[in-house]
């Protein structure tokens, strides 16, 4: 597939090291669909589809990353938002967790031939690295409804952590049902940036769970 057609197609203008990206994550595309055929690591198999919902979708906020000096990709599953993210933030430290030990060696391998320095993987549980460790930022796209998510990242948001989920359409229902969570710990929860993906593939918010 031409990964890199589409995602010069799609990727924002003011991205950060836009060129970096469409050369680091053509070759990180390619290696998602080698390893799709012998292990299952998407459903997404078009071009359009993997440049729209893997790399665009990951990079769209980038600006509330900038600032922070760690991030936490907590699952990163075959390495997004995590790897995108890391190739045009250079500056920003990213540990990208993964548990599922066949995940967690690919992505190892992918941040290994894309050469990217400030990437580790840990195949361990997000919320078990959170027991010793602690990030400005924690990111997740594949995330629990909020009313779960909140008690597994409350820890860390105590001890100054701010969360950035990646959320679809159905994200007011999600923030209504995790009110009383969010108010007996005293976290706040709200909406910080919504966005439409290119080609009508769909609607996505970032929440922020915050002291």
């Amino acid at each position: 597939m031409v990964f890199s057609e589409e995602l010069a197609r799609v990727l924002p203008d003011d991205l950060p090291h836009r060129t970096r990206l469409i050369s680091l994550a053509s070759r990180h595309l390619e290696l998602v669909e080698e390893t799709n055929r012998v292990m299952n690591l998407t459903r997404i198999v078009s071009a359009a589809e993997a440049a729209v919902k893997h790399v665009y979708d990951s990079v769209r906020p980038w600006r509330h990353f900038q600032n922070a000096r760690s991030v936490l990709d907590a699952g990163t599953g075959a390495g997004f938002p995590g790897i995108p993210l890391a190739i045009i933030l250079p500056e920003v430290q990213f540990v990208l967790a993964e548990s599922v030990q066949k995940r967690a060696r690919f992505v190892e391998a992918s941040v290994e031939i894309l050469a990217l320095e400030n990437v580790i993987v840990e195949a361990v549980r997000a919320e078990d690295l959170l027991r010793s460790r602690r990030f400005d930022c924690i990111t997740a796209r594949a995330v629990a409804p909020l009313i779960k998510a909140l008690p597994l990242f409350a820890e860390a948001i105590n001890k100054g952590s701010a969360v950035l989920l990646y959320k679809g359409p159905d994200v007011e229902a999600e923030i209504v049902d995790a009110w009383a969570e969010s108010r007996k710990r005293r976290i706040s929860v709200r909406i910080v940036e919504r966005y439409a993906l290119p080609d009508g593939m769909g609607e996505r918010a970032i929440v922020e769970f915050r002291r």
